[in-house]
């Protein structure tokens, strides 16, 4: 398997058309396999709590490395994640594991993403479409595409590492690293002007 690399096509400070143009890319995609995941940061508790309610088969988890080296034996479960309805309440203890992440992973697609989009808010998140398959793009020399084949969504940033903020949301098309000069861009840009859209911005890894 190859390194994917991904390829800014969307910007907006609105997530609905964001929403909508990362569902227009992912169905330039063979679905029949493709899962769907989602991932939120939360900084106070009220945000772990209103998440939590929301969404009750999410995991909560740190992030935390140098936690993780404080105590490797986790005796709050979130270096390994806890699942929602096992998560504690108590604000005071929230408070003191923040920030925490709340995801879901390898739903079927279009089961979660506007429930999500609609709650994550002002906080760094991110919707990632998985197990797609590109078609052939033969004057490009591409055929079928599925290792690496993946659309994400970042809401309020703009890096895949989800570590900068950002005031608007983009959307990524992930395409398989090639030896050619040149071959990713061509195949991501191809993507996306099958939805009328272009590559606005540097690759990322």
């Amino acid at each position: 398997m190859s390194n994917p690399i991904a390829y800014p096509v969307f910007r907006s400070t609105d997530p609905v058309p964001a929403l909508r143009v990362a569902r227009q890319l992912v169905a330039v995609g063979d679905r029949r396999y493709a899962k769907v995941s989602v991932d939120v940061e939360l900084r106070t508790a009220g945000e772990v709590l209103r998440i939590r309610e929301a969404l009750p088969d999410a995991w909560f988890r740190k992030e935390d490395v140098e936690d993780w080296a404080r105590d490797p034996s986790d005796p709050t479960g979130l270096h390994g994640g806890v699942h929602a309805p096992e998560l504690s309440t108590d604000l005071a203890f929230l408070s003191s594991h923040l920030p925490l992440w709340a995801t879901m992973e390898y739903r079927p697609v279009g089961s979660v993403e506007e429930e999500f989009a609609a709650l994550v808010g002002p906080n760094i998140g991110e919707i990632w479409w998985s197990s797609l398959i590109w078609p052939d793009a033969p004057d490009l020399g591409i055929y079928r595409e599925a290792d690496n084949a993946r659309v994400s969504l970042l809401f309020n940033c703009r890096t895949t590492e989800l570590d900068e903020r950002a005031d608007d949301h983009t959307v990524l098309v992930h395409v398989r690293r090639r030896n050619r000069d040149g071959a990713e861009e061509r195949h991501a840009s191809w993507l996306a002007e099958q939805i009328g859209q272009s590559v606005i911005g540097p690759p990322q890894e």
